[in-house]
């Protein structure tokens, strides 16, 4: 039995296998389902309370003791949509409240606006960054500048970016340095001809962020983003101005 989909509403193994033999058992005490469970008594009872709280267990007295049931497995099925709710709802205040508040009491730079990273982890961090910020204003979009010898490597780590940023209409204004580069749609591109195969890079403007990749040695990707209005306006500029030269 897979566990995964039990253990993303707040179970955990122990919590499975008690409800498990509790379902197995039917109405049962506490020895009962420790034995038919293998965990201990204690432990049964703390867990058997915990499920209670959750919903998907029930007790009543039988004489001097308490019988625990379990409930119906598709009693699991109303915990995920509360948890799906009250995670919905700490969403949209995260959107509404939080963040806007943490923001207004950020320093406007400091060391933490600029950020490293490495790997191909780190370039999908900077692909799904740009889906987020340029998905605000899909029409703005965003603007790139990438030479032919990093291409091959950019989307290795997240294939279906450009899937996503066609399904979510965000344009995207590229500037190739050398041949190459697919046709898609929503990107509009021009070429800056190159004699020779320049150094891997591939700079992402999507204000108030500047993201910036380019290959170590083994083409290991190493990936910096600086989150400031400021340089993102100047590259902008540039990019703007080049762009209307080509």
């Amino acid at each position: 039995m897979k566990l995964d989909s039990l253990l993303q509403l707040g179970l955990d193994e122990r919590d499975v296998t008690v409800y498990r033999a509790l379902l197995k058992l039917g109405p049962a005490s506490i020895r009962e389902v420790a034995a038919e469970s293998g965990v201990n008594r204690g432990t049964t009872y703390e867990t058997l309370k915990q499920l209670a709280s959750r919903g998907v267990v029930s007790y009543f007295p039988r004489g001097k003791r308490r019988v625990f049931q379990a409930e119906e497995p598709e009693r699991l099925l109303q915990l995920g949509e509360r948890r799906q709710q009250a995670l919905s709802q700490a969403m949209e205040q995260l959107r509404s409240e939080v963040i806007p508040e943490l923001k207004q009491s950020q320093a406007r730079f400091n060391p933490g606006n600029v950020r490293f990273y490495e790997g191909d982890d780190g370039v999908e961090l900077v692909l799904r960054d740009i889906l987020d910020s340029a998905g605000k204003d899909p029409e703005r979009g965003y603007a790139v500048i990438s030479t032919k010898t990093l291409r091959q490597h950019l989307y290795r780590p997240f294939p279906n970016f450009t899937k996503q940023r066609e399904a979510r209409g965000i344009r995207v204004r590229v500037i190739a340095v050398g041949e190459g580069g697919d046709e898609a749609e929503y990107a509009e591109r021009k070429w800056l001809p190159s004699e020779a195969d320049a150094d891997a890079s591939y700079i992402a403007i999507y204000p108030p962020k500047v993201a910036m990749i380019t290959l170590a040695a083994r083409d290991y990707p190493v990936v910096v983003i600086i989150d400031s209005a400021a340089i993102a306006s100047t590259q902008q500029l540039m990019f703007d101005t080049l762009w209307r030269l080509l």
